[in-house]
């Protein structure tokens, strides 16, 4: 192979290596590892969730969905959140688009108190409705459990949850779960499931996402076009 051979062929080589380089700062930072897991690994430990009673037993009829998750055969399995991962909403102020709910009170989103009798449920006005939670300090979130109307089988539409840096939503803004999957809201199209409320509440991923603000979206349900909260709970770790 002759010396221009030679030099071309490296050259060729430099030129495939950087082919393969991110483009962009955005592009060159690390995949965020997932916060909630079923594995125990170090650095790890139980999410411990205190569950109400269960009102409801049997086989839920005359849901009608095209995007129904299938429900879990049993108890949900326990997950494993990073270590030193506590409960940072409780008792937390919660501000929404209805600041007069029909019933209840928007303090009781977070007054720790996830019972699916009537006088622990907040009802909000029809169609598009959310609660923000403040968290009081910007966290790493690890994991979120969502309480609405457990009473009986239903499915609420529309289900957006968002983590952001400010109140209106600007800046930092994470979407950890969308299940309006034709944009029906008007915050994007998701690719989630919608599934069927239990005492158990619906557990989402934080994926270790930062910000101070989560608010929680909902459009209605099978049952009414009113929308409900008893609880939602927000696991992770302040940040300095």
């Amino acid at each position: 192979m002759t010396r221009k051979q030679m030099t071309a062929l490296a050259a060729s080589a430099v030129l495939g290596m950087a082919g393969t380089q991110p483009t962009s700062a955005e592009e060159a930072k690390p995949a965020a590892a997932a916060a909630l897991t079923t594995t125990a690994a170090p650095g790890t430990q139980a999410l411990e969730i205190q569950l109400p009673k269960p009102l409801f037993v049997g086989t839920p009829k005359n849901i009608k969905s095209t995007n129904l998750e299938k429900p879990l055969p049993g108890k949900r399995p326990v997950y494993h959140v990073p270590a030193g991962t506590v409960l940072l909403s409780a008792n937390k102020k919660v501000t929404g688009s209805d600041q007069a709910p029909i019933i209840g009170s928007l303090e009781m989103v977070t007054d720790k108190d996830k019972n699916g009798s009537d006088g622990s449920v907040v009802e909000l006005g029809p169609d598009k409705q959310y609660v923000q939670i403040d968290l009081g300090k910007p966290a790493q979130i690890a994991a979120l459990v969502v309480w609405h109307y457990h009473q009986d089988a239903r499915v609420y539409r529309d289900v957006v949850v968002r983590v952001a840096e400010d109140p209106d939503f600007i800046t930092g803004v994470t979407t950890l779960f969308n299940n309006d999957d034709d944009n029906s809201s008007g915050l994007g199209a998701g690719k989630d499931k919608e599934y069927l409320e239990t005492y158990e509440g619906k557990l989402l991923d934080g994926r270790g996402s930062k910000g101070r603000y989560i608010r929680l979206y909902s459009n209605g349900n099978t049952s009414s076009d009113v929308n409900h909260y008893i609880e939602v709970e927000v696991y992770g770790k302040p940040l300095e």
